[in-house]
């Protein structure tokens, strides 16, 4: 499969595993890609974390801040007016700026 995707450089030596990760969405849609060095193994939290917002941002107009992990705060999309956000989170939000509001994680 790494060849396949061209993942494995020519010049590589036989005894190097893959150091990449692709996380690849049921649209076939590549959304997230991590290379590591050789020296340094793989974060599986991270990835698990990525994956967890993923889902979610998916789901709901919302993003996960730097560090969040799944049940913290998330933040509303800019995108998202308040008259939408009355309508999403009725529950209503913390405005820490009008461009930066936090909502209890939904779902």
């Amino acid at each position: 499969m790494a060849n396949l995707y061209g993942m494995i450089h020519p010049n590589a030596s036989d005894t190097l595993t893959v150091r990449s990760v692709f996380v690849i969405d049921p649209a076939r849609k590549l959304r997230l890609t991590i290379t590591y060095p050789a020296s340094t193994g793989r974060n599986f939290d991270e990835l698990l974390r990525t994956i967890d917002s993923l889902q979610l941002t998916d789901k709901f107009k919302v993003a996960t801040p730097v560090n969040w992990k799944h049940g913290e705060d998330v933040i509303i999309v800019p995108s998202v007016s308040n008259e939408q956000a009355k309508e999403l989170f009725p529950a209503g939000w913390k405005e820490v700026k009008p461009y930066l509001r936090t909502v209890k994680q939904p779902g």
